[in-house]
């Protein structure tokens, strides 16, 4: 007989998504182990009380229908306690059921409070030597057969055939070395109910400090669980660390399906709740480039315009994104008196004669004669080149699919012009997206960044 722990509970949710203070379970199953032996399972539908996703319904095989007459998580809550009394709670990607546990109790007024351990982070330290510890990885790996893959029984007995494979491969005392090691709790600040860090996953999204009655601080990682850690253990060493951890009052997380969706909802929550602590990505006003005329005798030779009125699509003589007027001067200005310009030509300077500059010896002379205006605007491209930005490379909108397996989470990013439209996670909510782009600067830098990725996939939405 072997034993993992002295008292624990296998279990597994199906939810109506990926996040717990949203949304809702629609399944349950567990078994319940004692000193090594199996003392029973518990499996029931959930009511959930909200729609059922139709992408969640074909993943998960519910339907609307089989969960309308079922009992609801008020209804099945001692029932539940009681199967999960004394006990560790194990759970692949323990701290997503947890956080749907949690937030289903809260709802009703109970604080529900368990030792947790992760079957994902088990696998992790018992085989490292493997990339992925996704329970499909996991079934595969071990040739291990499941009729209901999804449904919360089905993932569960997954997990127990998993436990035992590893105990005959590595032995029992492994297991538990490996177990208790998972079980230790590291330091949170002291506002802060450790039971909502244990929620935390180790995948791409973006996590939420809360305060009392505001936003502190919004981040994204790759690995949620890890970056905010790395915040608690850092709280002495800036300011900003110590004053959010003096703080905080409660972490939120919202899982994505990969790091240009973590980057793209970073940057939007910034912008909705502008918090204290964060510095870059706040909202923008309309931003204004620079747009050189393609006549090298046009007067002026450039013009200010912002960016709803740029045509991204032939965009090819437009420099800078410039958050105020005085912020585009004062660079043009700047590159004048570096290359030579002059400032009439560019309009930084009104009346007749001889730009002050070209006095100062810093204008080449375009206004004096002595320069030609050909070789005068090919110096005025090459002085903006730097801040050049690109024509939209497309025919017109495309989608960046991004995959989180372990959540089974799909997200297809829609983009034209360099605006981002919206996320969806099916081409039916294609539909619904904004017709009218709004250039955003961090976009634009994101999507430099991806696009000539080779693993990046890329949906061409147009023609």
């Amino acid at each position: 007989m072997s034993t993992l722990l002295p008292c624990y509970v296998l279990l597994d949710l199906e939810t109506t998504g990926g996040t717990p203070t949203q949304d809702r379970i629609t399944e349950i199953g567990l078994i319940r182990y004692e000193n090594g032996v199996e003392t029973g399972r518990w499996n029931t539908l959930i009511n959930p009380g909200i729609n059922i996703p139709p992408f969640i319904q074909r993943l998960t095989g519910i339907t609307q229908d089989m969960v309308d007459h079922a009992p609801t998580f008020s209804q099945v809550c001692e029932t539940l306690l009681q199967w999960l009394d004394q006990a560790v709670l194990c759970a692949h990607n323990a701290r997503f059921d947890y956080g749907f546990l949690k937030n289903e109790f809260k709802r009703i007024g109970v604080t529900f409070q368990k030792k947790l351990l992760c079957t994902v982070q088990l696998s992790r330290k018992l085989y490292p030597q493997h990339h992925s510890h996704s329970l499909n990885a996991i079934i595969e790996r071990f040739r291990l057969v499941c009729d209901q893959r999804h449904r919360a029984m089905g993932d569960t007995e997954m997990m127990a055939a998993f436990i035992d494979v590893a105990m005959h491969e590595l032995g029992e005392a492994t297991i538990q070395e490996m177990a208790l090691t998972l079980l230790k709790q590291p330091a949170i600040p002291v506002g802060l109910d450790h039971l909502d860090i244990d929620t935390l996953p180790a995948t791409f999204g973006v996590y939420l400090f809360h305060g009392d009655s505001a936003v502190l601080y919004v981040g994204k990682s790759v690995s949620l669980r890890s970056r905010v850690f790395n915040h608690f253990q850092g709280d002495h060493r800036s300011a900003k660390e110590m004053r959010i951890a003096q703080e905080i009052k409660r972490v939120e997380y919202r899982i994505t399906g990969g790091e240009l969706g973590a980057l793209l909802l970073e940057s939007r929550l910034i912008k909705d709740f502008q918090p204290i602590h964060n510095r870059q990505l706040r909202r923008e006003r309309q931003l204004c480039s620079w747009q050189v005329s393609r006549d090298p005798n046009a007067k002026p030779l450039v013009t200010l315009i912002n960016d709803s009125d740029i045509d991204w699509r032939t965009a090819d003589h437009v420099y800078g994104t410039f958050k105020t007027k005085r912020q585009a001067v004062e660079v043009l200005s700047k590159l004048a008196d570096e290359y030579g310009l002059c400032d009439k030509a560019l309009g930084l300077e009104k009346g007749a004669g001889v730009c002050f500059a070209h006095q100062l010896k810093h204008c080449k002379g375009l206004c004096a004669g002595r320069e030609s205006a050909e070789s005068h605007w090919l110096r005025l491209l090459t002085a903006l080149s730097q801040y050049r930005l690109l024509t939209w490379p497309y025919a017109g909108r495309i989608g960046i699919r991004e995959r989180n397996p372990e959540y089974a989470i799909t997200e297809i990013h829609i983009f034209d012009q360099w605006c981002h439209l919206g996320t969806v996670k099916d081409y039916q909510e294609l539909d619904e997206l904004s017709a009218w782009p709004r250039f955003d600067r961090d976009t634009y830098r994101y999507l430099l960044k991806f696009l000539p990725r080779k693993n990046v996939e890329i949906i061409a939405l147009h023609g």
